[in-house]
């Protein structure tokens, strides 16, 4: 059922999995393992577990989000986060990995991702009242799904897409959550941290626009020495033929 590697936990990093470094991985999956055995036994499935922590994430950023609750949304979110950990967990235990599993996870992330920037751009066309911010949410949501599409449609005619981008999937989530959570801090007194969301956005439209450019690029160099190298084959081809 697929290829034996973990494909879901392989196919894209997720939040949760870009949250933690190598070192709190580990302890984590020590944590989670019996509650992602205890959900095998009762029958839960890992797709399930994908579509219940996105569930979470859309309803902590639509719900707090707009009403300018940043420190609560980002608890809820960061929460259901952890799903991306329990499902990879669940799927090594079963010892099955599939192509579904990796696509619903890939799927549920785009979806994850406008909710978040979404519910930021909510916020400022509502009560935040800033119409720039409003457009930069917008932009950060939009350069996010194509950014991703870019390396998806490369991939998908034969391309390798061979690039780091400056800020992809999971520098655009920690540095947006990070700072919407401290962001939220302000409406427990703390004093000058409301700008630290609105800083965050501008850095992850402009890293966002400088990757989405670097993707293009690279997708345009691979294509044309594609289709050189295809065109010497032919040619060596019919040389040979002669």
């Amino acid at each position: 059922m697929g290829q034996p590697a973990a494909i879901r936990a392989a196919a894209s990093p997720t939040v949760g999995k870009a949250m933690l470094n190598k070192y709190a991985r580990a302890f984590f999956t020590r944590v989670l393992t019996p509650f992602a055995a205890f959900l095998i036994r009762r029958g839960v499935s890992p797709d399930t577990v994908t579509l219940l922590g996105t569930a979470g994430v859309v309803a902590g950023a639509l719900v707090f989000y707009p009403r300018g609750e940043f420190f609560w949304g980002t608890i809820v979110i960061t929460l259901f986060v952890f799903s991306d950990l329990v499902d990879g967990n669940m799927a090594r235990q079963l010892g099955r990995s599939s192509r579904w599993g990796a696509f619903l996870d890939s799927t549920l992330d785009r979806v994850a991702d406008g909710a978040i920037f979404g519910g930021f751009a909510l916020w400022y066309a509502g009560n935040g009242d800033n119409d720039v911010l409003c457009a930069v949410s917008i932009f950060c949501l939009a350069s996010g799904q194509v950014v991703s599409y870019t390396k998806a449609r490369g991939e998908s005619i034969g391309l390798p897409v061979a690039v780091n981008g400056l800020v992809e999937r999971a520098e655009r989530l920690v540095i947006s959550l990070v700072a919407a959570g401290l962001a939220g801090l302000h409406a427990f007194g703390v004093p000058g941290v409301q700008w630290l969301l609105p800083i965050a956005l501008w850095i992850v439209a402009a890293g966002s626009l400088v990757t989405l450019i670097q993707r293009v690029v690279t997708v345009r160099r691979e294509s044309a020495e594609a289709e050189a190298a295809a065109r010497e084959n032919a040619a060596q081809g019919s040389e040979a033929g002669q």
